[in-house]
């Protein structure tokens, strides 16, 4: 419970999707543990095995979230001497999940680190442990205990904060007019965010209603629209914006940009403010 008496939040971000039943099993875990969590799922579509994507979905949520215990699971070396931990961060927060840098924009968004515990061997952890489900086995149960009220000293053993693995994100390059950004992902309509934010746009040079010629590493060029929302350009029609995390994006209207422009996670992408109508 919280310190109002509130039943405690805990969140749940993995790359599990949702064809198999591992998110229904973390949940059936927690439910049994602690009954009064309130769980909220944040996404399970991270892209597999995409740590800097998952970590990105989880800092843009992260603040509109009740303080709670917050799971986040994307794990390509599960199984391995990685460490699992839990993070807990200046403004209350409990961030659980592998130290392989997933957490760590979440964690500096809310603060920063204060404490943080290793949890591979927590006495919280279901046995016989699977070397490949770390998520149910682990990551879970030690989620729910915490959500429940047990301290955090008692999950498992300090760790030093400065040893935790840190995830730095490139931003864009700007010269001469033109940028090259990273795409950070795509989302279920198609749009695709940048790691870039409003200043590295006007540090382009453009407003709404200019152009700009998007070059991807496949597919055709893309003249674009400066835009404020999708309405203002015509439907199939390109535009470039800031979304509801403050990011440059690039989509069409009532259209699939990432389809058409070949892109993808990690991908780089070049805008030129020398594009033209």
């Amino acid at each position: 419970m919280s310190a109002l008496g509130q039943p405690t939040t805990v969140t749940l971000l993995t790359d599990y999707g949702l064809s198999d039943s591992f998110v229904g099993v973390l949940h059936g875990v927690i439910a049994g543990i602690c009954p009064q969590a309130r769980v909220i799922d944040l996404s399970h579509g991270v892209g597999r095995q995409d740590v800097r994507g998952g970590a990105i979905t989880l800092a843009q949520a992260i603040p509109y979230m009740p303080v709670g215990v917050h799971v986040a699971i994307v794990d390509p070396t599960v199984g391995s001497e990685r460490r699992a931990v839990v993070i807990e961060t200046r403004d209350g927060r409990l961030f659980v999940g592998p130290d392989n840098g997933l957490l760590w924009l979440a964690v500096e968004s809310s603060g920063g680190p204060t404490r943080a515990v290793e949890i591979s061997r927590s006495p919280w952890r279901m046995e016989p442990v699977s070397e490949t489900f770390h998520g149910r086995d682990i990551f879970a149960p030690v989620a729910a205990h915490l959500a429940a009220g047990a301290p955090l000293a008692r999950a498992g053993d300090a760790l030093a904060c400065d040893g935790l693995e840190r995830l730095t994100i490139a931003g864009p390059r700007t010269h001469a007019g033109e940028m090259v950004a990273t795409v950070a992902g795509v989302d279920g309509f198609g749009n695709v965010q940048l790691i870039a934010g409003a200043g590295d746009l006007s540090a382009l040079g453009v407003q709404p209603g200019d152009s700009v010629r998007i070059a991807a590493p496949v597919g055709a060029e893309q003249v674009a629209t400066v835009a404020r929302s999708f309405a203002d350009v015509a439907p199939g029609q390109a535009l470039i914006f800031l979304d509801s995390a403050g990011r440059v994006a690039i989509a069409l209207n009532l259209a699939d940009a990432a389809a058409r422009l070949g892109l993808r996670a990690g991908d780089e992408v070049r805008l030129s403010a020398r594009g033209g109508s």
